[in-house]
C-alpha cells in the first residue's frame, strides 16, 4: 500500500465514532495472536522490546535499526497498519528526527510517536519551543505519509502540569500532529480537558487514567480516539510465564503447563 494511502486508511480509524483500540504487540508470535482476535491496527512498545532483548526501558535502550526491524516483522505478520513508539525520534537534531521519520515510511509503518523526553533524569522534558520543532520536524518529513502522533510526558515523568501538558499537545496538533498523546493522566477529568483542548485531532490514552482502570466503553465515552497498552501486555504475559514458573520449581507441572497446552501456536503460526 502506497504510503498516502496508508496514512489516510491509519488516520481513518481515529476518527470513527468508536476510534480503535491499539494494542502494542513485541514479536511476531504477539503480533499474530493480537491480529487473530480482530484489532484493526497495532503499536510497537519500546519498553517491551527492550525487556525481551534483556535491557531496562530508556532512551536510545534499543537502536532505531533493531525497532525498525521489530515493527517490519509485526507488520508483515499481522498485515495490520503498525503505529511505531519511536521515542524522541532517535536524534539530537531536527534533521535526525526526520530521518527517523523517513526510515519509518520506508519500512512501511502506518504511524509514528515523537515525544519530549530528553533521557536525562534532572531534566527529563524539553523545553517547549524544542519539543514544538521537533514534531513540526517530523510532520514536515512525513508530508502526508505516515500518521504522526505528538507526545507530551509530563505526566510520565512526574510533572502533574496539566497547563503546560494542553500547552504542548495544542502546539502539537497546530504544528499539523495527527494525534496527541500525553501518557497517564492522573485522572478521568484530565483525560476530558485534553480531549476537548486538542479538538477535533483525536487524543491517544494508554490503558487508562492512573486512578482508576476504566473501560474501554468508559474512555470512549470520554472522546478518547485511540487506546493503547503500552508494555501491559507483554508484562501480563511474563506474568504468566512467571506463575508457570513458580509452579514448575514446586514441581507442579499440570499447572506450570494447562494453559500452553491450549495456546494454538501452530495455528497462528499457519495463518
Amino acid at each position: 500500500m502506497p504510503g498516502s494511502d496508508r496514512y489516510e486508511h491509519f488516520l481513518a480509524l481515529h476518527t470513527r465514532d468508536e476510534g480503535l483500540v491499539m494494542p502494542n504487540a513485541w514479536d511476531g508470535v504477539s503480533a499474530l495472536l493480537l491480529a487473530d482476535a480482530g484489532f484493526e491496527a497495532l503499536g510497537t512498545s519500546s519498553a517491551a522490546l527492550a525487556a525481551t532483548l534483556g535491557r531496562v526501558d530508556g532512551r536510545h535502550a534499543i537502536s532505531r535499526e533493531e525497532h525498525l526491524d521489530n515493527a517490519r516483522l509485526i507488520a508483515r505478520l499481522s498485515g495490520l497498519p503498525v503505529n511505531g513508539d519511536f521515542e524522541d525520534g532517535y536524534g539530537e537534531t531536527l534533521d535526525e528526527v526526520a530521518v527517523t521519520v523517513e526510515a519509518a515510511v520506508e519500512a512501511g509503518l502506518a504511524g509514528i510517536g515523537i515525544e519530549d523526553s530528553t533521557g536525562d533524569p534532572d531534566d527529563p522534558i524539553r523545553p517547549f519551543d524544542d519539543a514544538v520543532d521537533r514534531v513540526r520536524s517530523a510532520v514536515a518529513a512525513a508530508n502526508g505519509r505516515i500518521v504522526v502522533t505528538g507526545r507530551t510526558d509530563n505526566f510520565y515523568q512526574g510533572r502533574d502540569d496539566l497547563d503546560d501538558t494542553i500547552r504542548r499537545l495544542t502546539a502539537f496538533a497546530e504544528v499539523g500532529a495527527d494525534v496527541l498523546y500525553a501518557p497517564f493522566p492522573p485522572d478521568l477529568a484530565t483525560v476530558v480537558a485534553i480531549v476537548k483542548a486538542v479538538a477535533p485531532k483525536p487524543v491517544n490514552v494508554v490503558v487508562s487514567p492512573v486512578d482508576k482502570v476504566l473501560t474501554v466503553g468508559e474512555l470512549r465515552q470520554a472522546g478518547v480516539k485511540r487506546i493503547s497498552l503500552g508494555k501491559a501486555l507483554y508484562t501480563q504475559a511474563m506474568s504468566a510465564l512467571g506463575e508457570a514458573a513458580a509452579a514448575l520449581a514446586r514441581g507442579d507441572m499440570a499447572a506450570a503447563t494447562a494453559g500452553g497446552r491450549r495456546f494454538p501456536l501452530d495455528r497462528l503460526l499457519q495463518r
